[in-house]
């Protein structure tokens, strides 16, 4: 597996930047695979493909301290992405998998995920609803995917040192949750992780046996495309 360690100062670039890797590999059918890490330092919220804006963020909230709201291009639930958390992506092949199932390719890699941690912290850690990552009832990571034909983008992220507060301001309650959420506030629902940016970036690198050597050239035309076609097109950000 390819290693990429790859962050963008602008929001957009990142979310076009996942969409990116899955497009080249689907080109190329190289039957390798890929894991980016990133990290951002701004407030941003980040709606699943199918969310609808007026229903899951605080809209004035976000106007008044010029956060964005953009769209990525898989499911899930709406996230606020800042500093404090660290983002992966896995661009891994289909046959991977038994079958095309979402729940299977979540199982593949949350599991891979849940055995890390532990390593790490010494305390049990739970794959709860169909995606997500707790420690006992509280959630410290979520994940989506988006799935081509040969290949399928598998993302999330983890909370290590998030401001748990910022949800509470510019998130609503969504819409659609897990039933072990029993309705929580963000506040209460989350949990930080507390672990070093830097020891988790090595033992993910280390889960995937990931290796650098990457050329991330290709990717910066098919990312200006997808800003021009989606990323920063409010037709696509506010379509729902």
């Amino acid at each position: 597996m390819k290693y990429l360690e790859l962050t963008y100062s602008d929001a957009a670039q990142n979310l076009a930047c996942d969409e990116a890797l899955l497009e080249v590999f689907e080109q190329s059918c190289s039957g390798e695979e890929l894991l980016r890490i990133w990290q951002p330092d701004k407030f941003f919220v980040v709606l699943g493909h199918g969310n609808k804006w007026l229903e899951e963020v605080v809209t004035s909230a976000c106007a008044a301290d010029e956060v964005p709201v953009l769209r990525r291009c898989s499911g899930g639930g709406t996230v606020l992405q800042g500093p404090g958390c660290l983002n992966y992506s896995l661009i891994l092949r289909q046959n991977n998998f038994a079958s095309s199932s979402v729940r299977e390719a979540f199982d593949f890699v949350l599991g891979r995920h849940r055995s890390c941690l532990e390593g790490l912290i010494g305390t049990p850690v739970s794959i709860k609803g169909i995606s997500d990552l707790t420690l006992g009832e509280r959630k410290f990571s979520g994940n989506a995917q988006y799935r081509k034909r040969q290949y399928v983008l598998v993302h999330g992220t983890f909370l290590l040192d998030f401001d748990l507060r910022s949800m509470e301001k510019f998130l609503k309650i969504p819409t659609k949750q897990p039933d072990y959420r029993r309705q929580r506030g963000h506040n209460e629902f989350l949990a930080n992780l507390k672990i070093e940016v830097e020891i988790l970036r090595g033992a993910l690198r280390s889960c995937w046996s990931a290796k650098v050597g990457f050329d991330a050239k290709p990717l910066e035309r098919i990312i200006q495309g997808l800003l021009r076609e989606r990323y920063q097109c409010r037709e696509w950000n506010e379509k729902f």
